[in-house]
C-alpha cells in the first residue's frame, strides 16, 4: 500500500479521534512493513502541527525520512525506508513554527519480500516438509497455508526445512513464506503447490487359531491398492502382500508367536500413503499338553495342583478351569485349583491365552478329590467289651481308616475296612475319641466329627452286703472305673428298693425283714447311662422282730416269756436285764423260761430272733417286777398286854406290807409302807403266828411267814396292899390261874422292896417296910427264864405311920410303869 493511502487513513482517524489534549506527550510503533513504519502519538495541547524525523540508527545523521501532518493526526506513517533496518523516529510537536515538545521511539522495518519455498515434500499424511532459504536478519518465518476450500492459515517456524502439520490427508495446498523480525513480517512469497499423501491405514487384527491371523482396515478414499508386510519377531522373516481388499487372512503361522504388521495404501498417481503403525498381534498359543493334576495341601486348604507343557516360547498367561467353578491363572507351567472341597470330581482343562486369546482347551483331564469325611458315626457296645463303630459310606471313597484312641491316652487302635463298621475291644469306663477318614487315589478326607463316647461303667467288684438290721441292707463295693453314680436296687416278689447314691456305699432300708432279695449295684454316668448287666446277689434281709411278748411270773424267780414269730430257721433269744445282770435263754420255739430271778427286781425283757441273715430287731422291751423280797429279820416287841410293835428289816421291792399275828384266840394285823407297825388287840399268855403279806409298786406280793411270838402272861388284876403286921404289908392279886409265879415290886423314894409268890399263890408279904413314904406296886408274873413281865400296871399307895410303926395304907390310883 502506497505512503499515500495510509497517510488519508490515519488523517481520517486522526479527525475522528475524541482524545483530549494531554499534558505528556509519548509515541509508539503502530505497525511496520519492510518499507514503512506506522507511528502513533498523543494529542499535545496549543499543538498545530506534528514533524516526523526519520533517522538509521546506526547513522543518527543521516536524516532519510521526513512527514509532517496537522494538529487533529494522532497517527501516520513513514515510507520508503530500507528493510531490516533499525530506525529512530522522533515526532515534533509545533505551534506554528514554534517547537512545543519531542518525542522519540524507535524500531525495525520488516524483512524484504522472500523467495518462494524451493520444495516441499509430504512426510506423512498429515505432515509437509517445507525447505526455504533463510533471509539474513530475521528471527522467524511465517509460513501461510491454503487450500482451494478456503482453509487458510499460518504457522511460525524457527528455520529450513520446516513441518507442517495438522493437514488435511490427500488435500492440495498452496504455501507462502514471510520473514519475520522485531519490526515486523515481510511481504508474502509466491506460492507453491503441495499435496499430502493418502492417510494410514487403520489396522485392526485378531487370531482366531494359534496358526491364523486376521488382518482388516477401514477402506481409504482415493486408495486404488494396498500393501502389507507381516514378520515373525523371533526369525525376523518377513511377507508382504498387496491387495485391493480391505481385509487379509493371513495362515500357516507359528503357534504363540509374535507378529509385527504394517501396511499402507496408493492413490491414483502412484504415491505410497502414510505407513500405519506396526500392529503386534500374536497367534494364539497351542493348546497346553501332557496335564497332570495332583492333590496338595497349603495352610490347611486343600488344592489341585496342575502342571502342562508347552511347546512355544511365546505365550502369555495359561488358564486352568475345573467344571467346578474353579480356576487359576499362571505365566509357568503350573497352577492350583483352590479350595478344592471333599467329595468334587473335577473335569480340568488348561488353555493357553496371550494377548491374541486363549488356545484350544487341552484335553480334559478327570480327578477325583479326596472323599468327604463319614457321617453319623455310631457306636453299638454289647456287653462283652466288643464295640462296633459304624458309619455312613460317602462317594468316591475306596476304603476307610478308623482311629479309635482312648481317654487316658494309653491306647490307641486303628482299623482299615472297605465297608462301613469297625470293630474293635472296648473296655467298660472308659472314654473313647473316634473318628473316621475316607479313602481314594487323591488321599484322605479331612477329619471329620468327632465321635466322644464313653463305653458304660464298670460293674462294681468286691460287692458286699453286711446285714444292718432286719429292714436294711448296706451294700458296699468298691469304685467303679467310669461311674458318676450308682443305683442300688433291692427287689422280692412284691416290692422293689432303689437308692442313687456316688459314694461306693448304699443303704437300703424299709425292706420288708426275713425276705430274699435280689440286689443289684449298677454304675451310671451322665454320657453313656448306666451299665444294666451287671449280676445281681441275693441276700436274705434279717429275722423279723418278735411281737406280742407275753411274760408269765411263775415266781418270784422264774418266768415264762411267749412270743409270736414266724421266722424261718431262726433262733429266739430271750434277755431279762435287771440289777442282778442278764438272763438269757435261748429256743427255736416261741417259749422260754427265764430263771434264777431275783425278788422285788424289775427286770426288762425283750427277745431278738437270728438266723443266717443275721439278727432281728429287738422286740419291744416288757417290764416285770418279781415279788417282793420277805424281810430278812422281823422282830415282835410287846409294847403293852394287849399291843405289840412289829418292826423287820428292809426288804426289796416292797412297797406295803400287811404283818399279821394269828392265834386260836383270835388275829391282830397291821397295814404300813414303813419298816414297822403296832399290833393292838393281842391277848396275854397266847402263842402268835407271824406272817407278813408283801406287795410291790405294781401290786406283785409275797407271803413271808416267821418264827411265832408268844404274848406275855397275864398280869394279875385286883393288886392291894394290906397292913399286915408291924412294918410288914401284904401284897395281895386276883390269881389268873396260870402256871407263873408272881412277883410283886414295891418302890418307895427312898426304900424298894420285893416278894415272890409260888404258882397258884396270890398274895406275897414284905417286911421292914418304912412308912411315911409313898410307893409304887406292880405285880408283875415271872418267866420261866426268871424275868418279870414289865408290862404289868402299877398302883401307887401311901403308908402313914402310927407311931414309928406302919398305921395306915392309903390308895392312891393307877400309874403307868416309867
Amino acid at each position: 500500500m502506497g505512503a499515500v493511502k495510509w497517510f488519508m487513513i490515519f488523517v481520517f482517524l486522526g479527525i475522528c479521534s475524541q482524545a483530549a489534549a494531554q499534558s505528556v506527550f509519548q509515541v509508539s510503533v503502530f505497525s511496520a512493513t519492510s518499507k514503512a513504519v506506522i507511528l502513533k502519538w498523543t494529542r499535545y495541547s496549543g499543538a498545530s502541527s506534528y514533524k516526523i524525523t526519520v533517522t538509521p540508527k546506526s547513522s543518527p545523521t543521516n536524516h532519510v525520512a521526513f512527514a509532517q501532518f496537522g494538529s487533529n493526526v494522532v497517527m501516520g506513517s513513514v515510507n520508503s525506508l530500507s528493510p531490516n533496518t533499525i530506525y529512530v523516529f522522533t515526532i515534533e510537536a509545533l505551534n506554528d513554527s514554534e517547537l512545543l515538545i519531542t518525542a522519540t521511539t524507535e524500531s525495525s522495518t520488516a524483512p524484504d519480500l522472500m523467495d518462494p519455498i524451493q520444495t516441499v515434500k509430504p512426510k506423512d499424511s498429515r505432515t509437509l516438509m517445507a525447505e526455504f532459504i533463510m533471509e539474513p536478519g530475521a528471527t522467524n518465518y511465517i509460513i501461510r497455508v491454503q487450500n482451494a476450500a478456503g482453509f487458510f492459515r499460518e504457522d511460525t517456524v524457527s528455520s529450513s526445512p520446516a513441518e507442517i502439520t495438522s493437514l488435511t490427508p490427500y488435500t492440495e495446498y498452496k504455501l507462502s513464506i514471510m520473514a519475520v523480525n522485531s519490526g515486523g513480517r515481510s511481504q508474502p512469497s509466491l506460492p507453491v503447490t503441495a499435496k499430502t499423501v493418502l492417510p494410514p491405514l487403520l489396522v485392526s487384527t485378531s487370531s482366531p487359531s494359534n496358526d491364523t491371523i486376521i488382518v482388516s482396515w477401514v477402506p481409504i478414499p482415493h486408495a486404488v491398492q494396498y500393501s502389507l508386510s507381516i514378520s515373525n519377531f523371533l526369525s525376523n522373516t518377513s511377507t508382504e502382500y498387496n491387495t485391493s481388499s480391505t481385509n487379509l487372512t493371513l495362515s500357516g503361522l507359528d503357534a504363540g508367536s509374535l507378529y509385527v504388521i504394517k501396511g499402507f495404501a496408493w492413490d491414483i498417481e502412484g504415491r505410497k500413503g502414510e505407513c500405519s503403525l506396526n500392529i503386534n498381534q500374536t497367534t494364539r498359543p497351542s493348546a497346553p499338553s501332557l496335564v497332570k493334576v495332583s492333590l496338595v495341601m497349603s495352610n490347611g486348604v486343600a488344592g489341585l495342583s496342575v502342571t502342562w507343557t508347552l511347546d512355544q516360547q511365546v505365550y502369555g498367561s495359561i488358564q486352568v478351569m475345573s467344571d467346578q467353578n474353579l480356576s487359576c491363572n499362571s505365566t509357568s507351567t503350573s497352577c492350583t485349583l483352590s479350595p478344592v472341597k471333599c467329595g468334587e470330581v473335577h473335569i480340568i482343562q488348561v488353555t493357553a491365552s496371550n494377548e491374541a486369546g486363549p488356545s484350544y482347551p487341552s484335553s480334559p483331564e478327570v480327578f477325583t478329590s479326596f472323599p468327604c469325611p463319614p457321617e453319623s458315626l455310631a457306636l453299638v457296645e454289647p456287653t462283652d467289651g466288643t464295640c462296633t463303630l459304624t458309619w455312613n459310606t460317602v462317594p468316591h471313597a475306596d476304603s476307610y481308616a478308623a482311629f479309635i484312641k482312648r481317654g487316658d491316652n494309653s491306647e490307641e487302635t486303628g482299623c482299615n475296612t472297605t465297608s462301613n463298621n469297625c470293630t474293635y475291644h472296648c473296655e467298660c469306663g472308659y472314654a473313647y475319641l473316634m473318628s473316621v477318614f475316607a479313602l481314594n487315589q487323591a488321599g484322605s478326607s479331612p477329619q471329620g466329627k468327632i465321635l466322644n463316647y464313653t463305653t458304660l461303667p464298670c460293674c462294681p467288684e468286691s460287692v458286699s452286703i453286711p446285714v444292718v438290721s432286719s429292714d436294711t441292707l448296706e451294700i458296699m463295693w468298691t469304685v467303679s472305673r467310669g461311674a458318676d453314680l450308682y443305683e442300688t436296687r433291692a427287689a422280692d416278689s412284691s416290692e422293689v428298693i432303689l437308692c442313687n447314691d456316688t459314694a461306693p456305699v448304699c443303704a437300703l432300708s424299709d425292706l420288708s425283714c426275713d425276705r430274699d432279695y435280689s440286689v443289684v449295684v449298677t454304675p451310671c454316668n451322665e454320657v453313656s447311662g448306666c451299665n444294666h448287666g451287671c449280676l445281681a446277689t441275693t441276700k436274705a434281709t434279717g429275722p423279723c422282730m418278735p411281737t406280742n411278748l407275753v411274760l408269765t411270773l411263775k415266781n418270784s424267780s422264774y418266768i415264762d416269756v411267749s412270743w409270736k414269730g414266724n421266722n424261718r430257721n431262726a433262733t429266739y433269744t430271750v434277755s431279762t436285764l435287771g440289777d442282778d445282770g442278764k438272763h438269757t435263754c435261748t429256743t427255736s420255739g416261741n417259749s422260754c423260761a427265764i430263771t434264777d430271778l431275783q425278788c422285788g427286781s424289775t427286770y426288762e425283757v425283750s427277745v431278738v430272733a437270728s438266723n443266717a441273715a443275721g439278727h432281728s430287731l429287738t422286740s419291744y422291751t416288757e417290764f416285770l417286777e418279781t415279788e417282793p423280797c420277805c424281810p430278812v429279820n422281823l422282830t415282835v416287841d410287846q409294847v403293852t398286854q394287849a399291843m405289840t410293835n412289829i418292826s423287820w428289816s428292809h426288804a426289796k421291792g416292797a412297797h406295803s406290807f400287811i404283818t399279821s399275828l394269828s392265834s386260836q384266840r383270835g388275829h391282830a394285823r397291821c397295814h404300813t409302807q414303813g419298816s414297822h407297825c403296832l399290833v393292838g388287840c393281842i391277848t396275854c399268855g397266847t402263842n402268835y403266828t407271824v406272817t407278813m403279806e408283801i406287795f410291790s409298786h405294781s401290786g406283785h406280793n409275797s407271803n413271808c411267814t416267821y418264827q411265832g411270838f408268844s404274848s406275855s402272861a397275864c398280869c394279875p388284876s385286883g393288886v392291894r396292899l394290906y397292913k399286915m403286921g408291924i412294918n410288914s404289908l401284904r401284897v395281895y392279886w386276883r390269881s389268873t390261874g396260870s402256871s407263873h409265879s408272881y412277883s410283886a415290886a414295891i418302890v418307895g423314894t427312898s426304900n424298894n422292896y420285893t416278894c415272890t409268890a409260888s404258882p397258884g399263890q396270890n398274895s406275897c408279904d414284905v417286911s421292914s417296910v418304912q412308912c411315911e413314904d409313898s410307893y409304887r406296886v406292880v405285880v408283875a408274873p415271872v418267866t420261866a427264864e426268871g424275868s418279870r413281865v414289865l408290862l404289868c400296871p402299877q398302883r401307887l399307895y401311901s403308908v402313914i405311920c402310927s407311931g414309928s410303926d406302919v398305921g395306915t395304907v392309903i390308895y392312891r390310883g393307877k400309874r403307868s410303869v416309867n
